[in-house]
């Protein structure tokens, strides 16, 4: 990433929140999920009840990491991939994508759920014992909702209208197993690598300058790990009818009707970072060389 992005990418950059952070707005200086300004306060009060800051550390950690990202995309189905996924050291899902019932192509290991509040799964078996639940906050209610998780109270009806669906209210997890996405995740894969235009104040609605949460879990996990592959990655908006998601039915247009994201431009980057060697696509949804190269090992690839 460094060798793509000189002066842009910062390899110290640290994934998570911690209360050893130095707070300051100028470093902050963009509202969520860009940054953290006018919410310090509430930001401070939350790390407070976290009990840990970093990845869990294993019996013997590995020098060399290998992370893996797990798109939540239709071209999964079917490629039985789950026990290659297993094999990494760091496995990262997104959202309310589900295991249960999918662990063939989508694997059975969960080191860490990221989403934020709108997105986290109602059902308890898709929160692991050992798994960690990294949240991205994205306005004033998700820290509300987040500080009320941790605390075990129930959010007021009226601060629940500012979700865009319903939450879920509790989560079978225990502090320790709680991180904060650091928000200079999200400016750096929005403005520095997606080159995004900084975010303005609008009465209504977003640009489109916010990137998927498999975006910024793709950027995450190059400061984790040493290795990163993704799979489930390459929204294909020339096939409108096939399926968006690998595990409902779903369609490829869906992503049009979306305000927020621009995944023409997040598909060409992920492709420039698979033909460079940044990542690895397993999934072969974004570069065909690389897809072919895959078939000739015995690895299947998408239809």
């Amino acid at each position: 990433m460094d060798r793509l992005f000189p002066n842009k990418f910062n390899m110290g950059l640290e994934s998570f929140m911690k209360k050893s952070m130095a707070l300051n707005e100028s470093m902050y200086q963009y509202g969520p999920p860009f940054g953290f300004r006018q919410f310090l306060k509430e930001l401070d009060d939350i790390l407070e009840l976290i009990t840990d800051d970093d990845l869990p550390m294993g019996p013997s950690p590995k020098k060399c990491k290998r992370c893996i990202v797990i798109g939540s995309g239709g071209i999964l189905h079917g490629l039985q991939l789950g026990h290659i996924i297993d094999e990494h050291d760091v496995v990262i899902r997104l959202n309310n994508a589900p295991v249960h019932g999918f662990e063939q192509d989508a694997g059975s290991k969960t080191t860490i759920r990221m989403t934020y509040p709108e997105g986290a799964p109602v059902s308890e078996q898709e929160y692991g014992s050992n798994s960690l639940f990294v949240t991205v906050l994205f306005k004033h209610v998700d820290f509300l909702w987040l500080q009320a998780v941790l605390k075990n109270e129930t959010l007021s009806t009226w601060n629940r209208l500012f979700f865009w669906k319903s939450v879920t209210e509790k989560l079978p997890l225990k502090p320790h197993q709680i991180r904060i996405l650091n928000p200079l995740i999200v400016k750096e894969t929005a403005m520095d690598i997606l080159q995004f235009l900084p975010p303005r104040q609008k009465w209504w609605g977003w640009d489109k300058n916010v990137p998927t949460i498999g975006a910024i879990a793709m950027v995450m996990a190059t400061h984790l790990c040493d290795e990163v592959s993704i799979a489930g990655f390459g929204y294909d908006m020339s096939q409108p009818d096939t399926p968006l998601h690998y595990f409902d039915n779903m369609c490829m247009n869906a992503m049009n009707r979306q305000p927020m994201h621009d995944v023409s431009k997040e598909r060409k980057l992920l492709k420039s970072l698979v033909r460079e060697g940044v990542v690895k696509d397993l999934s072969g949804g974004l570069h065909c060389e690389f897809c072919a190269s895959h078939q000739t090992h015995g690895v299947p690839t998408a239809a």
